[in-house]
Formats: structure tokens, sequence, C-alpha cells
């Protein structure tokens, strides 16, 4: 919104409310097909990569062994050759992103599921309210009808307020054993529908959610379709952005990328939420598996024994909320790396009856996947221990070895770069690549010391009220420490100071080189830990952009950004002061109005043109209006009134009429 001022002229002052304008979403919800060429191309590229990256190790077994340090020889050509195999599996997994099976339209037939019955689940244990108010409003709302279940392991009454209040069903139960996977369990036994989608309690679901992804189901052997996870907050850790202005997110590799490749294969699997499942097929495997931390990608290997298949549906079809921090990040990964561990030794896919062999390859290509954090923790090490003992990892004349190593390392990277998709950067997965070595490596120590880990839920929403700088891993401190010893030990060295004489100087030059590449490395994942803005959260909810004028009372004001727990508005110098209570009110983009009690929390200094920052945190506000403002905010497409019903004592069929509401206030 524009201000401005002058004798007569009408100013932003002066306007009335309006409908307002909610920022794009930064989501892409599908993405068209690729076109032939350019698959065969991507294809070429790493077929040749996996070729000469062979042929680049037979030529170092057979010819740069001879008078190096077999310790370290052996310890760099191991790395090389895990770096190989981690590029087939890759090729392997993002050979064909467009392969699903065709699903019915949305009005055809369901095989005998014409109108398959369907209950909506949201597991949830501490999530505050901020959180889980969105998820349970989206959920009740989606089209058709279906029953919608909270599913509360916290047993908290405000949350079975909210959810009368909403129109879900709220459920409880004695004890919390098996976490996520025991509460899902629980209800199955009550459940008299086909079909149950699942949701975590941060995860919003849109409009198209079930209209999507049931006619799938029209195949009686489909178990499971499963839908890509995207984030809301875009200025999350995970999430970064180039200097173009281009934004990335950690898991968008995964999720856009690897997983739709895996319907070539028939290795779809379940990724907790923002998924269908039959209900059936998972009776069948004994429930949702709780003999591990990912019961999601468990139980769907189950499922793939018995038979049943999979859909990866390559569309955005909720979002949720990603890591803020550090300590929230690698919480995330170690349970993930230590499931992935329980799921290799209890039911490991490579040994396992009943799957086809390329199901084999998709599953270890993904359990496998958390020992990478090996590779890169030797690429880290191995420049140090080469410069210290003056050892050589290589013989070979620098003018043929330096250049077959960056032809064959390019070639990698490019291959990578174009398997991609532009779902991510070199540059960024290396520093990622980084950031996970703390819980990947105890993750995967796992599997050498088998012990039970408790279910640990991220946390999410506020977590303090100072934003303090998050705590670096040991681990990386320690890295970045060798590397400044080793820098220092090659200098001592190379001056004549220190005890080691290097017998081929370019190997110590090149291993200094490479100490440099890792520090700086290591030093963008340290600044990204302690950086403020990924702190200890002060916030209680995301903010959104906006765009539109609102009153606060009487007084006109610009609307900035919303949340669900405030907004920030723009008003003329002295039109309101700190600790006034108001009601501030304006009208959705779909038409809905919002009127919200709120609180002046902070005012400004004016600027130049007269105007003030406002800080608003709204106060007594109805569940039932904080639901309209977040359908609207999260843009799901979803109209608040379809919320208000009390409920039903059976799911409402698809073309059940709906019943009048009150108006949103």
């Amino acid at each position: 919104m524009q201000l401005h001022s002058g004798g007569g002229r009408r100013t932003g002052w002066d306007a009335g409310p309006e409908v307002v304008t909610f920022a794009a979403s930064h989501v892409t919800r599908s993405y068209p097909a690729e076109r032939p060429g350019r698959r065969a191309w991507i294809r070429a590229a790493a077929i040749v990569a996996i070729v000469v990256t062979s042929g680049y190790l037979v030529w170092r077994v057979t010819s740069t062994l001879d008078g190096a340090a077999l310790w370290l020889a052996v310890w760099l050509l191991v790395m090389e050759l895990h770096a190989l195999v981690s590029l087939a599996l890759h090729t392997f997994d993002l050979w064909d992103l467009d392969a699903a099976p065709p699903a019915a339209p949305p009005a055809g037939p369901l095989g005998r599921l014409a109108q398959p019955r369907v209950a909506v689940l949201i597991p949830t244990y501490n999530e505050p309210r901020e959180v889980l108010l969105p998820t349970v409003a989206a959920a009740v709302a989606l089209r058709p009808g279906h029953e919608t279940w909270v599913l509360d392991d916290g047993a908290r009454p405000w949350v079975a307020e909210l959810a009368a209040e909403l129109g879900a069903h709220y459920r409880t139960r004695p004890d919390r054993d098996h976490a996520k996977a025991g509460n899902i369990n629980a209800i199955l036994p009550e459940l008299e529908v086909e079909l149950i989608a699942v949701f975590d309690a941060d995860h919003i679901a849109h409009a198209d959610f079930l209209t999507r992804t049931m006619p799938y189901f029209a195949d009686r052997r489909v178990a499971l379709v499963q839908t890509p996870q995207e984030f809301y907050n875009a200025e999350s850790f995970e999430h970064v952005r180039t200097r173009r202005g281009r934004g990335f997110g950690e898991q968008q590799l995964f999720y856009r990328a690897v997983s739709a490749g895996r319907n070539r294969w028939g290795a779809a699997f379940w990724c907790g939420t923002n998924a269908v499942l039959r209900l059936a097929a998972l009776r069948e495997v004994g429930g949702v598996a709780t003999d591990s931390l990912t019961e999601d990608i468990h139980t769907t290997i189950r499922m793939h024994r018995r038979g049943w298949r999979t859909v990866y549906h390559n569309e955005v079809l909720a979002v949720g909320l990603a890591a803020g921090n550090v300590q929230q990040y690698l919480g995330q990964r170690l349970r993930w790396g230590s499931g992935a561990m329980q799921v290799l030794r209890r039911e490991n896919p490579a040994v396992v009856s009943g799957l086809r062999l390329t199901q084999r390859i998709s599953y270890l290509s993904t359990l496998l996947g958390w020992f990478e954090s090996w590779r890169t923790l030797g690429y880290l090490v191995l420049p140090v221990a080469t410069v210290l003992s003056g050892g050589l990892p290589v013989a070979a004349a620098p003018e043929v070895f330096l250049p077959v190593f960056a032809a064959v390392f390019l070639g990698q990277r490019l291959a990578l770069r174009l398997l991609a998709r532009e779902h991510a950067t070199v540059w960024h997965a290396v520093v990622f690549e980084v950031l996970r070595l703390p819980a990947n490596l105890r993750a995967t120590l796992a599997l050498l010391r088998p012990r039970s880990r408790p279910f640990a839920v991220t946390a999410k929403g506020r977590g303090g009220q100072a934003r303090d700088r998050m705590p670096v891993p040991r681990l990386l401190v320690g890295l970045a420490a060798t590397q400044l010893v080793g820098f220092g030990w090659y200098a001592a060295s190379v001056a004549g100071a220190g005890p080691v004489h290097y017998p081929v100087a370019w190997v110590a030059h090149g291993a200094a080189a490479w100490m440099v590449l890792n520090t700086a490395v290591l030093g963008i994942a340290i600044r990204r830990i302690r950086s403020p803005r990924y702190g200890v959260e002060r916030r209680a909810a995301v903010r959104f952009p906006v765009r539109g004028q609102a009153l606060f009372d009487d007084r006109p004001v610009g609307l900035q950004d919303v949340s669900l727990t405030g907004a920030s508005v723009s008003a003329a110098a002295g039109a309101v002061t700190v600790g006034q209570r108001g009601t501030l009110s304006f009208t959705t983009g779909s038409g809905v109005p919002l009127c919200l009690p709120a609180v002046v929390r902070s005012v400004s200094p004016p600027s130049s043109g007269g105007a003030v920052q406002v800080g608003t945190e709204f106060d007594g506000v109805t569940d039932r209006a904080v639901a309209g403002l977040a359908l609207a905010l999260f843009r799901t497409d979803l109209s608040p009134d379809l919320i208000y019903r009390a409920v039903p004592a059976r799911p409402a069929a698809a073309d059940e009429p709906q019943q009048p509401h009150d108006a949103v206030a």
C-alpha cells in the first residue's frame, strides 16, 4: 500500500477496509512432464559419468597405488568407490520422474468404492494451539464429506475443546506406547471407512487433497498414495536462497524428484504425513509398524511384501512447518537415521521375501544413503592426515593425475546437477552434508550398537522469549579446529620448521588447498548455525506478508504482515498507542469478513512520511475466527464457513449439501 500526503488529496489513512491480498505462495504445486530430449540428455550424462568414473577407478587401482602410503591410498580409493555407487543409485532413483499410474477422473468410478468413506487422522502430542489449529481447520473443511479425528497423546483439555468447536472428533488413550504409530493403531479398530488420510499436526491440507488422491484407489491393489512435503516457513533453517533470488529447501530434491522417480520402480513409500492409505491394506500388515522409529517406510515395506501397490502423486497438496534451527534439524535427522538402521536390522529389504529387485534397490538407496556422511567425514579428515604424516594417497605425476581427476570430478558434478532437475545446487548440498554430520554419524552407529531410542517429537512454535543463538555441535567445532591445525602444520613443514618432509610437494600443496576448501565449508555451516535468524524461536506463529487496508476500530491502517497470533500494520502517527485495545477488521480474498480483537504491543517512531509501524497481538479471538484466518493465510482455497458444523454421527456423503453456518466473527 502506498501512502500519500498533500493538501486536499485522499490519503491512505482516509481509506476504509478493502479486500486483503495475501502474498503469492512460494510453492510450485506441480511440474510439467519432462521433455523427452531433456530426459535423454540427462540419462546420457549420468551414464557417461558412471562409465568414466569406473574407468578412472580401474586406472587408480592399477597405476596409482605403487609407491603410495597404503593406508591413505585405500582410504581415498574406498571413498571414490562409494561415490561411484552413490552416483549409480542416484541415477537409478532419478531415471524417470513422470512414470505414474493414471488416476481415474475425480468424477469417475472408483471400482466398488463409488463413494469411499474417508477418515482424516491428525496424531498430536505437544504441539501448541497456533500450530495445531490450522491443521484441524483445514482437515475438517476438506471435500468430499469425511470424518476428522484429532488423536491427542497429550490428553489436553483445550485440544478436545478445539476439536469440538471446529467439527472434529477427539480421541486420547491411557498410554503413549509406540508414539505416533501406536496412536494411529489405537483407533484403527474403531474406524468404519475404506481410506484414511494422515497429517502431522503441523501440516495444512489444500482443498484438493482428497479429490486429487482418492481416484488412484480405483485400482483395488493400491494401498498408498503419498504426496510431497512442502513448508510454508520458507525462511527456516532448511531453506536457502541463491544470489539470483531462487529459493531451495533442503528436502526439495527428495520430495519433488527422488520420490517421484520411485513410481517407475513400484517403490514409492509412505513419508508419515500428507498421504492416503487403504485401511484394508494397513490391517493386513498388522497396522502401522511399531518396531522402528521410521514407521512409515517400515510399514510400506510390509505392504510391498504382500503385493500391494503404492503411488507417489507429485503435486503439493499440503504445507507444513520446517525445522527452524539446528537442534530441530539434527533431532529430526537423528530420529530418521536411527529408524533407518532399525529397518536394516529387523526387515532388511535386501534379504526379506516378497520384494522385486527394483524395490530392493530403491529401498537400499534410501536406507544406505545415511552412510554418505562417513564419506563426507573422510573427505574432511584425509587431507589433514596427509599433511600430518607426509604420506602419499596417490602415486602419479601431477600432469597426469590432476587433469584426469578434474575431468572425472566435473563429470560427476554435472551428472548430479542434471539429475537433480534444478531442485538443489551443488554448493548448498555440500554445506548441508556437513550440517547433517553429527546426526547421521550417530544414527548409523546404531547399526553396530543397537539400542532402543525413544520417539522424540520435533518441537514446533515458540521456544522462548529471547532469540538466543544455537550452540555449534562439538563435532563441527573439532573438525574446524583440525583443519586449522593441519594447515599450521603444513605451513611449518614447508618452511622447514616442522618435523615432516614432503617427498612429493604437489600432493602436500593439493592437500593444503583441500583443507582451505574444507575450512570454508565448515565456516559457512557454523555461521549458519550461529546466526540469530536461526536461534530460539520467539514468534508463536509464522508471519505472512499481506497487501491491503483494514480498520483498527474506526481508524484506517495498512496491513503489512499477519500471523495467527497478531499483525503488523502501518498507521498515521498518533493514531494508536501502546496498550490500546481494539478490533482489527478486514475482508479476506475469498470475501470472508474477519473481526479480530487485538491489543497494541509496540509503536515505532514516525517515519519521514508520518507513518508508524504498529505491532498488534490478537487477544480473546475465538477459534472460529482464527480458523478462518488460517485458511486464508495458508491459501488452502477452502472456505472458512465449511468448518463450523457439529461433529457428524457419520461421515457426510460426497454429494450431501452443506448446512448453513454461523458467520465468522
